[in-house]
């Protein structure tokens, strides 16, 4: 049921600021984890890190090249305030993914508890983005419009989205990697789907 709007209590730009902020330093955190072990994840960010693995390009400028078509649609279609905080998001999260590793170091990382860190961390800093009216990639701007449209959540379409690029990765990669990069994306996809609820977040 949608919350009533005199029961909305919008975000001022203070808020919005540490918001995005502490959205921005957690899922880049997680994604420093996960890169490190040389792992995956889905969506635009899986995309740009096939393409960074296989080119040895920095991770950083491909995601940002892979997201520049999915601002026009995500302009005319979520609109200015929408779009204007996914290219600061993106751009941030580009800046801070590839700084990361000069300033945080691992003699040793378990896969399992990285992958597992990486999805959990990830995952709270994509709520946090989108609870402030911004996202981290393309298709986290479709998933956002199907779920505002038809009530399917976000989470889930993110995940179907997930196994496809996962089938193709399984062609390029290792079978242990994807598996363990499979691990991760399901706990992260899990994080989102299990509270990224309109009907139970009443600000705006």
């Amino acid at each position: 049921m949608p919350i009533p709007e005199d029961l909305k209590v919008p975000h001022t730009a203070i808020e919005d600021v540490q918001g995005l902020s502490i959205g921005l330093l957690t899922a880049s955190v997680g994604l420093t984890f996960l890169t490190h072990l040389g792992f995956l994840t889905g969506q635009t960010a899986g995309l740009a890190l096939i393409i960074s693995y296989l080119s040895g390009w920095s991770f950083g400028i491909v995601f940002t090249l892979v997201n520049l078509p999915f601002y026009a649609f995500a302009w005319k279609r979520l609109g200015a305030e929408f779009t204007l905080k996914s290219v600061f998001c993106v751009i941030a999260l580009s800046l801070l993914v590839d700084w990361m590793p000069s300033a945080m170091a691992f003699s040793y990382l378990d896969p399992l508890l990285g992958t597992a860190i990486f999805g959990v961390l990830t995952g709270f800093g994509l709520l946090g983005v989108f609870r402030h009216k911004g996202s981290l990639g393309g298709l986290g701007v479709i998933a956002l419009m199907i779920q505002d449209r038809t009530g399917f959540r976000a989470g889930y379409v993110q995940l179907i989205v997930d196994a496809m690029l996962f089938a193709v990765a399984y062609v390029l990669f290792d079978g242990r990697v994807v598996l363990y990069s499979l691990f991760g994306a399901v706990i992260l996809n899990g994080v989102i789907a299990f509270n990224h609820r309109r009907d139970r977040y009443i600000a705006d």
